[in-house]
């Protein structure tokens, strides 16, 4: 996994603006851990930082292909290409040659057969430049479901881009500006398409290629999600869904470097870590390597709470207990939460404030001690996108609510919103008007979502939800993963997120994904007799966070602190009243961890105000 950023110049020679570069690409340096490179030539220059997965010793970057010995085309690549092994002998029969084993070159060699449609015949998660000299175009790729980032800004005479906001940041036509829809992006939890926090900067959208040329920008979708006739019955789907499941793990533990998975002791993480365990024992006789994080002192004091019913531990266990892995339990302590430069570290991964507080904190360090052993990693993350998992989802007063049914369950929650509670509610309610930005593009997701004729009236609805979570809720989510991952330089691997199972099951029909009245139905009938019982049984339970007091009780007093300095920045966004209020009263909330949030998110958003030194422009 790696760091891609460049810029193009069509009035100027940019081989006099190594530095520029050299900065643009060191600030995306976690990405990559085990080297760097840059390429400038005339209009364009090109920076990579690598962290090596497939052929450590010759997949180095950019890289070139030249015809005749004069280079014809430079990429800068990030991510893994599953199918890459079948494209490398298609290519061959069509006489390309190969210097080195990686998907890198096939990547390469697929532009300079396909062009930009090589896209189309990419598989996996990738986001990638070629700067092609013959016709002096640059072309930037994403992949379908929009696993790696790339984003863009046109500036004066030019064109940069990079994997993360910060790579644009280094560059000195970009300013830190923050506007009214930047400041909807960070409190939203629909995102909308192709939008950024910084004012000048774009994401280039999942399934899009995008090309720069003299005449300017030329943006092509290449992959979107279709409405299809479902052929099969339900024993037959239940089988489909097994054998997709079975090729994408399989596919995705081809490394050359150590390789792990991810254990939460819910049905996501255990149905991957079952079929990487007999795949494992099947090829190699291996065992899989199992991890699973706790905080210390947390399944002893566990106290359920509105969407935990049980601690994560037991279940992990057992799960890896069965497959026999190499399993190693990561236990996060207080003080580690707490750490300053940890929770900097976590903020500065992201560019951004997060409302997720510890969450994002206790995720950050434990893909740290991951690092420590694999640099691969398998995860359970999005199933309960794919595979419709969450509580909204069956409750018609969410499903039939006018909005996304995630935010009218937060509307229900905390009247706020999401982590917004100390904020000046005039900001939200005049200024930001989150009520009407998520109503707009509620209506967007209703109207772009793809249907079937003759859709009954709760097929009908269904669809759009789950269109909607694909869309506005999953690249929240992928996003996060990415950028916490990454810091570290470790590629984590989403099999739910392999666009052959979200086209499947996106044209399943929602009696097959009820069929049984539970959540995620197909997946619990796909895989259970790979697992405990106890696993197939466990209802849903999210991402632990902490209930140690002691961590609210320092939460408080570090905002206690802030609001005392007249210098935070923060300050005039805040309720002041309020916040004074709960500064001074840590554990007096019936809902603690709704209060704890509200804290952790001021807490951030001053952080990051200094730290970026954003201009707000509002």
């Amino acid at each position: 996994m790696c760091g891609i950023t460049g810029w193009i110049d069509y009035h100027r020679d940019l081989a006099t603006e190594r530095p520029t570069v050299e900065l643009m690409t060191e600030a995306i340096a976690s990405r990559g851990v085990d080297d760097h490179g840059l390429w400038l030539r005339g209009h364009a220059c090109l920076g990579h930082t690598r962290t090596a997965v497939i052929d450590p010793a010759g997949g180095a970057q950019p890289m070139i292909a030249d015809e005749d010995g004069s280079p014809t085309a430079v990429l800068a690549y990030s991510g893994e290409i599953f199918n890459f092994q079948q494209l490398r002998t298609e290519l061959r029969e069509r006489g390309h040659k190969f210097r080195t084993r990686s998907d890198t070159e096939v990547v390469l060699r697929s532009y300079l057969e396909w062009g930009v449609r090589c896209a189309e015949r990419l598989e996996g998660m990738f986001a990638f430049a070629v700067w092609d000299l013959r016709t002096e175009e640059l072309v930037l790729i994403r992949d379908r479901m929009g696993i790696k980032p790339l984003f863009y800004a046109k500036i004066p005479g030019g064109f940069i881009f990079g994997s993360e906001p910060k790579a644009l940041l280094a560059h000195p036509a970009i300013r830190p500006t923050v506007d009214l829809d930047g400041l909807r992006e960070i409190f939203s939890t629909a995102k909308r398409p192709g939008a950024a926090v910084f004012r000048d900067m774009q994401e280039l959208r999942a399934g899009h290629t995008l090309t720069v040329s003299r005449k300017g920008l030329y943006e092509q979708t290449y992959w979107k999600l279709e409405a299809k006739p479902h052929e099969e019955d339900l024993d037959g789907t239940i089988a489909h869904v097994r054998s997709l499941l079975s090729d994408i793990v399989l596919r995705e533990l081809v490394a050359d470097v150590p390789l792990c998975v991810g254990l939460s002791g819910g049905l996501d993480s255990s149905a991957i870590t079952a079929l990487a365990a007999q795949w494992m024992w099947k090829l190699g006789g291996d065992r899989v390597r199992t991890v699973t994080h706790a905080f210390e002192g947390y399944e002893e004091n566990f106290r359920p709470d509105d969407v935990r019913d049980t601690p994560d531990g037991p279940f992990a266990a057992e799960m890896a207990a069965l497959v026999r892995s190499d399993h190693t339990d990561l236990m996060i302590r207080t003080a580690d939460l707490m750490d300053p430069e940890t929770r900097r570290a976590v903020l500065l991964a992201q560019d951004m404030p997060s409302t997720l507080g510890d969450m994002d904190t206790s995720h950050y360090l434990m893909l740290k001690s991951v690092r420590d052993h694999s640099t691969v990693m398998l995860t359970g993350e999005v199933g309960d996108e794919v595979f419709c998992g969450f509580r909204w989802m069956f409750d018609p007063d969410f499903t039939n609510s006018g909005t996304f049914p995630w935010v009218a369950n937060e509307n229900k929650m905390r009247s706020t919103g999401h982590g917004r509670g100390l904020f000046d509610q005039g900001l939200f309610s005049r200024k930001l008007d989150m009520a009407t930005y998520y109503a707009d593009n509620y209506q967007q997701t209703i109207d772009e979502t793809p249907h079937q004729e003759g859709e009954n009236g709760l097929e009908h609805k269904m669809r759009e939800i789950c269109y909607a979570h694909f869309t506005r809720w999953l690249p929240m989510l992928l996003a996060r993963g990415d950028r916490l991952a990454m810091a570290h330089g470790l590629e984590t691997r989403i099999p739910y997120c392999d666009h052959r199972l979200i086209e499947y099951l996106y044209n399943t029909p929602w009696a097959f994904k009820t069929f049984d009245g539970r959540e995620k139905s197909l997946l619990r009938a796909a895989v259970g007799d790979l697992l405990p019982k106890s696993i197939v049984e466990r209802r849903k339970s999210p991402w632990p966070v902490t209930q140690d007091p002691a961590y609210t009780e320092a939460l408080h007093r570090e905002f206690a602190g802030v609001l005392a300095d007249p210098s935070s920045p923060v300050l005039p966004l805040l309720d002041l009243k309020a916040s004074k209020e709960t500064a001074a009263n840590p554990t007096g909330s019936a809902h603690e961890w709704q209060s704890r949030i509200n804290v952790e998110t001021a807490l951030q958003f001053n952080a990051w105000l200094r730290h970026y030194k954003v201009d707000l422009a509002i």
